[in-house]
């Protein structure tokens, strides 16, 4: 009788101790699962840059002008690509930018104005999914 009441004794402490940790996974799982998301509300953009020099100011700009949540650099890419006739192979650095899709033409719009490339690479693909808190801070990172 003693080893059923010290078992009954264990399994309320334990269950005591992890009630606030089932409560928090249990609440941020109803969180993502409840969390509305419209494919293709964001999209990914990308980006090549020279050099690290203006990787880093287009995306601080693009982040401070409210045109992205987050810019990533990405390093030590090469681009293999034809141009004016003759096939060039490039060290660049790639930047990935998180937006609202609404945003692309006005991304794309300050790309071409401060790159240095004559014909500068903005490309854009819709995110489908993704982590619901996530993807609700690019929305309230950027504006519409």
């Amino acid at each position: 009788m003693r080893s059923g009441a010290a078992l009954l004794e264990k399994t309320v402490f334990l269950s005591v101790l992890m009630f606030p940790l089932l409560r928090i996974v249990g609440l941020r799982a109803f969180s993502m699962a409840s969390e509305a998301y419209s494919t293709g509300m964001h999209s990914a953009a990308f980006v090549t840059c020279p050099n690290e020099t203006v990787a880093k100011d287009l995306a601080r700009g693009i982040v401070e002008k409210k045109l992205a949540a987050c810019v990533n650099i990405l390093p030590k890419i090469t681009s293999v690509y034809e141009w004016q006739g003759k096939i060039e192979e490039d060290n660049e650095l790639l930047l990935m930018i998180k937006t609202r899709t609404t945003k692309i033409p006005a991304l794309a719009e300050y790309v071409r104005s401060n790159h240095p490339y004559e014909v500068a690479e903005v490309i854009s693909f819709p995110i489908d999914q993704g982590n619901p808190p996530y993807l609700k801070w690019i929305g309230d990172a950027v504006p519409e």
